[in-house]
């Protein structure tokens, strides 16, 4: 791809953002950057830029950024919907989002991860499994670094690991994946995608592009998943937690088996995975599948998924304090979520529950329960929301807490006995209160650490 000389208008100044206008400065292109925020309130961006040329257009509306512009670049957080880029689009004008501009300057192939819940240990964890085999792994895309940030980096003998979300990925044209893995298809994102067909299809554009040289691999327990592989033009393959597979990754006996045209690998026991809960297995079944037709044997699979903890705000411990053990779930951002980080945990546990709203149904959460939550603290934007879904189900140990995040986990800590969890677990997103889970996450480790 070449942009010397040409306009770009970047849009969306976060992290992705702010990749994209690096690199296509670097690239000679006449770089635009703009965000509905002002400049005032993204010095930051103004800092990460400084050393480079370009037009500053924060605070300004898009749709009057568009005469003699070249290229639009979006950032996951500005949907392909937007009136400023179907506009650019009738005039002409290529639109693409941060993965396509990454992937179009990419040297590597890429192994992508895509799903509803579970891609951030999911692609943390392949990136383990490439790691072991010696190879030299580039972790990138939605678990928090840019691949913009450094596709021109990478060689023909590394491995591009990638997370990608359907924000991502509704933007792609050209975007290549030599194997990916599509783990679950659960209600999330609704607010932005409208209905489950659409947040479906979105995923489902990881298989465009592939070529019967490529791997793509389906939950074989998820239905809406298992559907998704007549689109597939890749050799399919496929993960199980609850039976075999004609090829793929499965558990059998005990142990975690790939199987490819009738050849069987053994990896390792099921047990012996550091993460804990089913849904982790899950996870580590799709990595082997997604990894092993690709280069990875099954002795370096096996070392990297004896040794991975788990990633950051992903039913991490935090500490014990009196007896109480403290378990930051931050990444919990939508019931499904929040439902597997319940069934992992195994003490009398006070969840913590709230944030702001993606229209999503809080009841199959409280339907999780199974005697395990003594009580629920609701908090936050969706706190009501949570309570009429409590009330539905029938679940009444809930108090809700109107004030600010602290008092919430103040709260939860007041109810925790000896012997008890409190697990921060929203099943929302964090934007009423913060600027992301991870910094959701840090303050509650950050309070519990005051304990």
């Amino acid at each position: 791809m070449n942009v010397a000389g040409k306009s770009a208008l970047v849009v969306g100044m976060a992290k992705s953002g702010v990749a994209c206008a690096r690199l296509l400065a670097e690239e000679g292109a006449r770089v635009t950057i703009n965000d509905v925020k002002p400049a005032a309130e993204l010095a930051g961006v103004l800092d990460a830029l400084k050393d480079l040329s370009f037009t500053d257009a924060l605070g300004k509306d898009p749709m009057t950024l568009l005469d003699g512009c070249d290229l639009v670049v979006l950032s996951p957080g500005v949907s392909i919907e937007a009136p400023f880029a179907a506009e650019a689009k009738r005039r002409g004008i290529e639109v693409i989002g941060e993965i396509e501009l990454g992937y179009r300057y990419a040297r590597a192939p890429i192994v992508a991860i895509t799903g509803t819940n579970g891609k951030t240990t999911t692609t943390a964890l392949t990136g383990e499994l490439f790691k072991a085999q010696g190879v030299r792994t580039w972790v990138l895309g939605n678990i928090g670094i840019p691949i913009a940030a450094h596709a021109r980096e990478t060689r023909e003998s590394d491995v591009i690991v990638a997370e990608v979300a359907g924000f991502q990925l509704e933007s792609t044209q050209e975007f290549h994946a030599h194997s990916c893995a599509i783990l679950n298809l659960t209600e999330d994102h609704l607010n932005r995608f409208g209905t489950m067909e659409h947040y479906g299809a979105a995923k489902a554009r990881v298989l465009r592009n592939q070529t019967k040289d490529d791997f793509c691999v389906f939950n074989a327990d998820d239905p809406l998943v298992a559907a998704m592989a007549k689109e597939a033009a890749g050799r399919v393959l496929w993960f199980s937690r609850r039976h075999e597979v004609e090829n793929g990754a499965f558990v059998k006996n005990g142990r975690i088996v790939f199987r490819l045209d009738g050849v069987e690998q053994e990896v390792c026991g099921a047990g012996e995975l550091r993460i804990p809960g089913a849904h982790n297995l899950e996870n580590a079944l799709a990595a082997v599948a997604a990894s092993l037709p690709v280069g990875v044997t099954p002795e370096a699979a096996a070392r990297a998924l004896r040794t991975f903890p788990g990633v950051e705000h992903r039913i991490e411990f935090v500490r014990e304090s009196k007896g109480v053990r403290y378990i930051n779930d931050s990444k919990g951002t939508n019931p499904d979520s929040t439902v597997k980080a319940v069934e992992a945990i195994k003490r009398p546990t006070v969840l913590l529950l709230g944030g702001s709203n993606k229209n999503s149904d809080y009841c199959p959460v409280f339907r999780a329960f199974e005697g395990k939550v003594k009580a629920v603290v609701a908090y936050g934007f969706t706190r009501g929301q949570i309570l009429r879904d409590a009330k539905k189900t029938g679940y009444q140990n809930i108090y809700v807490v109107d004030g600010s995040f602290e008092e919430a986990v103040e709260k939860a800590r007041s109810l925790a006995e000896p012997g008890d969890d409190v697990l921060l677990s929203p099943a929302c997103a964090s934007y009423d209160m913060f600027d992301n889970f991870e910094q959701r996450g840090r303050v509650f480790k950050e309070i519990v650490s005051r304990f």
